[in-house]
């Protein structure tokens, strides 16, 4: 198989690698924009498949992005395997320096009373996850669901933060799509330009080989005729 490691990764090497690529993100970054220019399709479709992949990329939907992607990818009309290597736009690092601006730009936007801090966030994660814990085990026990903490995580943290993620994933979007047509493009007719050089060295090559092989077929006629006829240099010896 194409890509295929010759020895897989354990679960905790797979892990470290979610986190932090063994060749670091500029690495992995190259890598993407390589696999994306090589892409075998029109500029602009893939152009759109980036734009779709990038703004998904940016807005919170945990488990759901390649599938998002690949909608926003279809709505557009864009390549869907561009659409996918585009939501790698974002990384474990960046991504959480990146939600708190959305957050807290969501919060000005919709007129969120209160100051957004890091702690105020971790705490509404904190409420958040242990409504849905105990919410879980009140499915198989007579425990009463719990929903307040669910409810204030998505009016003060989900939702700010996918509106707040939208705009600023809207307009560097908009900004990928454009600097990959002229990108996309640009590869794609250095690779057309290499790919009829090698196809006129090889018919050069062929038409060298077939004109030495003429040359030798009639050089050897040649010989044949310069030859005088019944001349048999081995009778004549016995």
């Amino acid at each position: 198989m194409v890509f295929k490691r010759r020895q897989p990764l354990g679960w905790l090497a797979w892990m470290r690698e979610m986190v932090y690529p063994k060749g670091g993100f500029k690495r992995a970054t190259r890598y993407v924009i390589h696999r994306m220019s090589r892409l075998p399709d029109d500029p602009h479709r893939i152009a759109r498949g980036i734009f779709a992949g990038f703004l998904v990329g940016f807005l919170p939907l945990p488990g759901l992005q390649f599938v998002a992607a690949w909608a926003a990818a279809r709505l557009v009309r864009g390549n869907l395997l561009a659409a996918l290597l585009g939501t790698f736009n974002t990384n474990p690092v960046t991504t959480p320096f990146f939600a708190v601006f959305a957050m807290s730009f969501g919060h000005w936007i919709m007129g969120v009373p209160g100051k957004l801090s890091f702690e105020a966030i971790i705490d509404a994660f904190g409420v958040a996850g242990a409504d849905l814990w105990r919410n879980f085990v009140a499915l198989f026990t007579p425990a009463q669901m719990h929903w307040g903490g669910l409810i204030r995580f998505w009016h003060e943290i989900y939702v700010p933060y996918f509106i707040g993620a939208l705009l600023p994933g809207l307009v560097i979007s908009a900004v990928a799509y454009y600097l990959t047509i002229p990108l996309v493009q640009t590869y794609q007719k250095a690779r057309a330009a290499k790919a009829d050089d090698r196809r006129e060295r090889r018919h050069r090559l062929k038409l060298a080989v077939a004109d030495a092989k003429n040359r030798l077929l009639h050089r050897t006629d040649k010989d044949g005729e310069s030859r005088p006829a019944g001349d048999d240099t081995g009778a004549g010896a016995q």
